[in-house]
């Protein structure tokens, strides 16, 4: 025969004004004892439709949310791993953010990969830790019908890996990771042309120079490239001392022993 309507599998218990006391007291604990944090929707620029990812995509808005930090003890994972590539940083952690705060505050404006839903790549920006966070897998069903509802999503995410993304969004201190650390000549360029099409500085085929204030080992402080240069000789006039040629006479860097 069918449940007990009187009890937990009926209508009697979980019905549409208890889903939403449920709900509003998650939301409230969840300003409580959460945090202030950025969501951050990736952008796809140049989308690889055989290997499904961009290495060009974008960020370009920014929601302001609260999400509980549930890893309070510490972060998990890996955590810092010596790998054959050099040290790599595998801090994880879940937020906790309610479905319903989510859709009011990014599903109903960002432009969203997959819509409906957090999306795997998007971005988490801590402010108190000063760190980014990207969305591995995006779990929608813990808990699990306590009210015949799912309230809350739960966003398993990992230390995000920065790769030359471009960030512009209306926080500043969001953007600064690009600023800091994009390794992109294109970031640091100066137009030759004007809004109008008006000639700046004449060129050839050139519509654009990198300004001098790019420096690729003040973005990677663990480039060698000034050290290199200077223990190669190529900061003197002379070509006597350098270790790599690339004169017109040696345009591949070939070892010079003839001369």
């Amino acid at each position: 025969m069918a449940v007990n309507h009187y009890f937990q599998g009926g209508d009697g218990i979980g019905n549409d004004a208890e889903k939403t006391l449920h709900e509003n007291l998650i939301i409230e604990g969840l300003k409580i004892y959460g945090h202030d944090v950025y969501y951050l929707p990736r952008t796809l620029v140049n989308q690889d439709l055989i290997l499904g990812e961009d290495v060009a995509s974008k960020f370009n808005s920014s929601y302001l949310l609260e999400m509980y930090f549930e890893t309070t003890e510490g972060f998990q994972g890996e955590r810092e791993l010596i790998s054959k590539f050099g040290l790599e940083i595998r801090d994880d952690t879940t937020f906790t953010v309610s479905k319903r705060r989510w859709e009011d505050a990014v599903g109903d404006q960002a432009t969203l990969i997959k819509s409906g839903r957090p999306n795997e790549g998007d971005l988490i920006y801590f402010p108190m830790m000063k760190s980014y966070f990207e969305i591995q897998f995006v779990e929608d069903q813990e808990p699990f019908y306590q009210l015949g509802n799912l309230p809350v999503y739960k966003l398993r995410c990992t230390r995000f890996e920065y790769s030359n993304e471009r960030i512009d969004t209306n926080v500043s201190d969001i953007n600064a990771l690009e600023d800091d650390k994009s390794l992109d000549l294109l970031a640091h360029q100066m137009s030759l042309e004007n809004e109008d099409g008006a000639v700046l500085l004449e060129g050839d085929e050139i519509n654009y120079l990198i300004l001098e204030t790019y420096d690729q080992q003040t973005q990677q402080p663990y480039a060698d490239n000034s050290t290199f240069e200077s223990d190669a000789g190529f900061g003197t006039t002379s070509t006597n001392d350098d270790i790599l040629d690339f004169t017109e006479r040696n345009p591949f860097g070939e070892v010079d022993e003839g001369f």
